[in-house]
């Protein structure tokens, strides 16, 4: 067993696009309320209904979201108001403004479509991504230089009395925090998102190699609600571990594209993501 704290705690609200540091939500079967309800669809020829996501469009991390009208737990996780969305000369533009659409064609030099799924859009379905303080300090001082939590995108961040990456041997346990309470799934393997700084673009290569080299390109663990409720910045955190740990193993049931819902489209081809 591990124990701790909750001390980060952030949501995503459209795919790809920056997101907001929260001081509580509500978690259901989807994750964390309001987590990628939102995305933009690429309408290039060959790609068309596929997610448009920082690969395709590293620029997508200069754009953010937050959905100032439900901050924090007031966002009920069934009905996500549409985000507001913040453009890199900093104006604020409404997920429905008409001339959204052409300032981030503009911008990203791809045409896209808005499109909304209550079910969420994360690669992984219906999941959370944790992450520790110990795996990222352990990260941070084996490459000598700051490692920002917002390169990976993730959900719960969490520190614990457990050694870093002690979270690769989790899956079958189980997290508590605050009112809810996680399967733990399979470590997350990691892309090259992380290797873009998300405040200047710039690329960072070899914090992707020394995932690869030294620790199988895992970073994070996923996770999905099995009792939804509240949880809160400083809510007491608990891993049980399974009784037999398993050895590290990427998720795999990876999607590219919606699964239905508004505009959406058939399940996708299946392949190894990171969080995006």
């Amino acid at each position: 067993m591990a124990e701790g704290v909750l001390t980060g705690l952030a949501r995503w609200p459209v795919k790809s696009l920056g997101g907001e540091a929260l001081e509580a939500a509500r978690l259901d079967w989807r994750g964390v309320g309001g987590d990628r309800a939102y995305a933009l669809l690429d309408l290039r020829e060959g790609r068309e209904g596929r997610w448009l996501t920082i690969r395709q469009a590293p620029r997508m991390l200069a754009w953010s979201a937050a959905y100032p009208e439900a901050p924090d737990d007031r966002l009920d996780p069934a009905d996500p108001p549409p985000p507001s969305l913040r453009a890199p000369d900093g104006r604020e533009w409404g997920w429905d403004d008409p001339g959204l659409g052409q300032a981030l064609a503009g911008d990203l030099g791809v045409a896209v479509r808005r499109h909304r799924d209550l079910g969420g859009q994360q690669d992984l379905k219906a999941s959370v991504l944790v992450t520790t303080e110990a795996s990222r300090l352990a990260l941070e001082q084996a490459l000598g230089r700051p490692v920002g939590l917002r390169r990976f995108r993730t959900n719960l961040h969490l520190e614990l009395d457990a050694p870093a990456f002690a979270e690769q041997g989790w899956a079958g346990g189980r997290l508590q925090v605050g009112e809810v309470a996680l399967d733990l799934l399979n470590p997350c393997i990691r892309c090259v998102i992380p290797t873009r700084d998300p405040d200047d673009l710039s690329r960072w290569p070899e914090l992707l190699r020394w995932l690869h080299r030294r620790n199988g390109a895992l970073f994070g663990v996923n996770a999905r609600v099995v009792a939804p409720g509240r949880v809160r910045v400083g809510d007491r955190a608990t891993v049980t571990e399974p009784a037999v740990p398993s050895p590290p193993r990427a998720s795999t049931d990876w999607d590219v594209a919606p699964r239905g819902g508004v505009g959406g489209s058939s399940p996708a081809p299946q392949s190894n993501r990171g969080a995006t």
